[in-house]
């Protein structure tokens, strides 16, 4: 992963696009996120965002997941409210924009659907999750870097300022941290995937990466996954799922402890989106990206072994030599 994250930065190096209206094209109408980012971006009058700008959009990805699905029609007509045109492919869509916004609310499909937009060149920001497994989260970020495209994910939950604050040095040097955040489950998705992820990345975003071993308690209502960090450092992340819910945590820092996990809206992640589609750096290096979501994947293999520690490397290791065949496969399939 160390070797991946490398092989991104010599990418990224000298490659900044230039100050020109950035043609911002959407894939997938079928989360909130959708009109939020689109607002956001488009009627700013400050950079970056202000050289920014959603002209297009293609409506569809969920195939079966109902709560994704039934928002299609009445979010495409929003869209075309706010001057989007809506067209009816990916390829098409491609044609006529410098930069993607993937915001499909299913992670199944990711994979399929930014596959032709590295392909493009197109700087790409994948919305959570990242991809329905592991193993697509993978072959994402490989074939981002064998296409030589930027790709990066996130939660907006990373941007609230004392989380920021923390990581970047308020508290002292960071001992550990507990998050919290709601935690619906969907069958289709490992379980943290779907909307733990957001207490998930302020965990993530506060610690940085390198997790070792991962534990995990569930109830009907409550989720605790405990993550030992190479340097002996612990985290914990508590999914919520019956009473008060919110997002929030605590940091315990060498100088102080702090509060983290404030969700501060959308457009602190909306302007670094920007920027990233400027400058075509990516804000979140993949090896972070990659360790959230291997940390979220041995917790459910910690649940599938009764709830023991699991070594995040084995769980990683196991993933890998899958996500490298799908890959191996798309660029074979590219180069006929």
């Amino acid at each position: 992963m160390r070797l991946l994250a490398g092989l991104m930065a010599l990418i990224l190096a000298g490659t900044a696009q230039s100050a020109d209206k950035i043609r911002v094209g959407m894939i997938g109408l079928d989360t909130s996120h959708s009109l939020a980012f689109t607002k956001v971006m488009n009627a700013s009058e400050e950079e970056p965002l202000k050289s920014c700008e959603v002209i297009a959009a293609y409506p569809h990805g969920s195939p079966d997941i109902e709560s994704s699905v039934s928002r299609i029609p009445k979010y495409t007509a929003e869209m075309r409210e706010l001057g989007v045109e809506i067209v009816d492919d990916i390829p098409t869509l491609l044609t006529k924009v410098d930069a993607v916004l993937l915001e499909t609310n299913d992670g199944r499909p990711h994979l399929k659907q930014v596959t032709p937009v590295l392909k493009a060149g197109k700087p790409c920001f994948i919305d959570k999750p990242v991809a329905g497994s592991l193993v697509d989260c993978l072959a994402i970020f490989k074939l981002a870097a064998h296409y030589k495209t930027p790709v990066f994910s996130s939660s907006s939950l990373r941007y609230g300022q004392n989380t920021q604050d923390a990581r970047n040095g308020s508290l002292g040097k960071i001992n550990g941290c507990s998050t919290w955040s709601p935690c619906s489950l969907e069958t289709t998705h490992p379980d943290l995937f779907w909307y733990g992820i957001h207490g998930v990345e302020i965990l993530f975003t506060v610690m940085g990466p390198g997790v070792e071993t991962v534990t995990r308690t569930q109830t009907d209502d409550f989720e605790l996954v405990t993550g030992i960090w190479n340097n002996g450092r612990i985290g914990s992340f508590r999914g919520i799922r019956m009473g008060k819910s919110g997002y929030g945590g605590m940091a315990f820092g060498s100088k102080s402890l702090g509060p983290v996990g404030n969700y501060d809206g959308y457009a602190p992640l909306v302007e670094e989106i920007a920027k990233f589609f400027h400058t075509r750096v990516v804000p979140v290096d993949p090896a972070e990206t990659i360790d959230i979501y291997t940390f979220m994947e041995a917790a459910d293999e910690s649940k599938r072994q009764g709830f023991v520690p699991v070594q995040v490397s084995e769980v990683l290791k196991k993933a890998e030599a899958t996500a490298q065949a799908q890959v191996d496969a798309i660029i074979s399939r590219d180069s006929e």
